[in-house]
This record gives structure tokens, C-alpha cells and sequence, in this order.
């Protein structure tokens, strides 16, 4: 399956849970799923019509508080190419992160600039750590509610894990840096 389709399977999987808007996908696709998965409006709108085209979704619209909205819905077609695409191995896992690319130019802006991208680094993950430990809360407490629940549970607890690891990795980094620049102010014992 190509690496341009995924968002195919990206939305079924989320209507195979629920019927949502296109606003709805992407409010997921900007909270729940954005530790692993993203995508503009751009794609999803265009998306949502390919896949009502090929009669794996399905379009209604809806008059809500005076607005025309428009709902989608997976079909049983949607259901079994979602299936397919779960039954194949991940063609790649990739991790794709600007502050470690500039970290890897760091030289040419040295170690004080190099710390300042550590840290808001830090600072981010901390943010979004706390996000994650609430939805680990909230899905322990309803695990029983839904077998979904104890599917999104794991990818939270991944998330828990390489955020713990990333927090490590700042502090590790940041000392390593300020080390090296006492070394070179002649500071260093």
C-alpha cells in the first residue's frame, strides 16, 4: 500500500470508532493522534471525498443549529480495506524532529544556542507528557467501557515511555553541554 494512502486508513480508523465530521477528524488527528500521525485539512478534505468516491465512506448531511454539516461514515467496504491494510507489516517508522536537526548542525551556533533548543525541547515534552498521563488516567478508568479503549491505552503508554526517555535524553544532553563548556572557559575540574 503506498505511503500517500495511509491517511486512507488513518480516517477509516478513526469512523470504524465513530461517524465524525471532517472538523472532528482533524480535532483527532491535532490531539488523540498527533504523537504518531498528522495531517492538514488540506489532505483530509480531499481524502474524505476519495474515499466516499471508492464507496469506502459514506457522506450525510446534517442541518445542526442552522449549519449544514457534512458526516462521514465508514461502509462495510471501508471496514475490510481498513482490515487489509492492519493484516500488512509498517512499511517504515520514522521519527522526524527539527530540534534534532539543529542539534546536529549545532556547531555552527555553539553551545548556548544548542541548550536553549534543549530546553524548550524539555519544555514541550513536559506539556505534552502531562497530556499523556490524564488520557492514561482516563483510559484505566474506562478500559471495561469499550475493547478499543485498551488499544489506545497502549499507544499512550508508548508514548509515556519515549517521553520519559526524551526527558532523560535533555538532561543528559544539557549537562554533557554545559560540561564541555566549562572545559572551555577552563572551569572544568
Amino acid at each position: 500500500m503506498a505511503t500517500e494512502k495511509k491517511l486512507d486508513c488513518v480516517i477509516l480508523g478513526l469512523l470504524s470508532h465513530e461517524d465524525l465530521t471532517g472538523y472532528e477528524i482533524k480535532k483527532r488527528m491535532d490531539t488523540t493522534l498527533k504523537y504518531f500521525w498528522g495531517a492538514s485539512y488540506g489532505s483530509i478534505y480531499p481524502t474524505l471525498s476519495e474515499l466516499v468516491r471508492r464507496g469506502l465512506a459514506v457522506r450525510e448531511e446534517c442541518d445542526e443549529n442552522k449549519r449544514n454539516k457534512q458526516i462521514y461514515a465508514i461502509t462495510e467496504a471501508g471496514r475490510e480495506y481498513l482490515k487489509e491494510w492492519l493484516k500488512q507489516p509498517a512499511e517504515r517508522d520514522e521519527i522526524r524532529y527539527e530540534t534534532l536537526l539543529k542539534l546536529f548542525f549545532g556547531n555552527e551556533q555553539g553551545e548556548a544556542q544548542t541548550i536553549a533548543h534543549i530546553e524548550d525541547f524539555r519544555e514541550k515534552t513536559e506539556k505534552e507528557m502531562e497530556y499523556l498521563l490524564e488520557a492514561e488516567r482516563d483510559l484505566k478508568e474506562c478500559l471495561e467501557d469499550d475493547d478499543t479503549h485498551k488499544y489506545y491505552l497502549l499507544t499512550v503508554e508508548f508514548g509515556i515511555k519515549t517521553y520519559c526517555a526524551y526527558l532523560e535524553w535533555c538532561r543528559e544532553a544539557k549537562e554533557f553541554l554545559e560540561k564541555d563548556k566549562k572545559k572551555e572557559q577552563g572551569n572544568y575540574e
